[in-house]
């Protein structure tokens, strides 16, 4: 059902394509039919017809004699046409048939908005806390048989359950500090995911069972209700209505060059008007340097110059985690997105 709306969503919100698509802009390379082929996302086959692949649903034309034309697998045709010099986009079903019949293929074999795989690991985690929630969640105390550190199969002793105890929980250990690029405030941390465990014995402490750790679990490690599910959401790419403008302030893993598919943070969240599936245009900070001919130490910052396009996937109160989708030069942390 979640591939069912992100699909849907994604290609009925804007299907009306007169004045809008009067100023999308082609790719120069553009073919007038693309078939679609297993490992395809939404965005890359927009590429190659467009200069803003985001810009997709502005010229799309459903097709009413084909049952649910807002799925699209592989094998199928997207063939570009014009109509009064203005261009559109249509499917056909890759057997030739416009019947409403109904299609074998499952749900899940349509192909998705974009590469699922790079972002499923940040779905669910990790998350943003303040330092109130994470020194307010309960700790582990000890582990049993007087193991210093814990892993799966261990037992743990959990303390400071204060509104009740669930069945399950996630082991995260506080992490990066994340703060506004503009001002320095602190929006949150970055809690990193550490194990599952399970509760098999309530009471002060509670006792858990430790599994599917990716570290040792140490003491004083916090706990947080486990999510039931990944949070998949109607990935519906697209530009913000409003002026947004902030800046890349975390790189996952740390690295100091980002490229395609890579994660990263901005210091903008759901109070600045952030949403998923917001599209944002990255500029490479303009460096400062010295004016060699005005002298006395003068300096003066170059422009801004743009690095690439990002889009939003998870979006938290003061920042959002986004997904590098393109790259024109090399993305450093301190960069700016803003609104296309």
């Amino acid at each position: 059902m979640a591939m069912k709306k992100l699909l849907v969503l994604l290609f009925c919100v804007l299907l009306s394509w007169g004045a809008l698509a009067e100023d999308v802009k082609l790719n120069p390379s553009h073919p007038d039919r693309y078939v679609v082929v297993k490992g395809d996302t939404l965005w890359d086959i927009s590429a190659r017809f467009l200069q803003t692949p985001w810009r997709w649903p502005d010229i799309w034309q459903a097709n009413e004699q084909i049952a649910n034309p807002h799925l699209i697998y592989p094998g199928d045709i997207i063939e570009l046409s014009f109509i009064d010099g203005v261009p559109r986009l249509t499917l056909k079903r890759g057997d030739g048939k416009l019947s409403p019949s109904i299609r074998r293929s499952s749900l899940d074999d349509a192909i998705p908005a974009i590469p699922i795989d790079a972002i499923a690991p940040f779905l669910n985690n990790p998350r943003v806390m303040t330092q109130e929630e994470y020194d307010s969640a309960p700790y582990i105390v000890a582990f049993d048989d007087e193991h210093i550190l814990g892993s799966p199969g261990y037992k743990a002793y959990v303390r400071s359950f204060l509104d009740g105890i669930d069945d399950g929980y996630t082991i995260v250990r506080q992490g990066e500090e994340y703060l506004d690029g503009e001002t320095g405030e602190s929006l949150g941390f970055e809690s990193i995911y550490i194990a599952e465990s399970a509760v098999t014995l309530k009471g002060d402490p509670a006792t858990v069972m430790l599994s599917k750790s990716t570290r040792e679990v140490r003491k004083g490690d916090r706990l947080l209700p486990a999510l039931e599910g990944p949070i998949m959401q109607n990935y519906f790419p697209h530009a913000p209505e409003s002026e947004i403008k902030g800046r890349i302030v975390g790189v996952v893993d740390g690295v100091s060059k980002v490229a395609r598919y890579d994660v990263v943070v901005i210091d903008r969240g759901l109070q600045d008007g952030v949403e998923v599936g917001h599209v944002l245009q990255i500029d490479r900070a303009g460096e400062t340097v010295r004016d060699v001919v005005a002298g006395g130490g003068k300096e003066v910052t170059l422009p801004d110059e743009k690095a690439g396009v990002l889009m939003v996937f998870r979006a938290f109160e003061r920042v959002s985690y986004a997904l590098i989708m393109e790259s024109k030069r090399v993305i450093h942390r301190h960069d700016v997105v803003r609104t296309p």
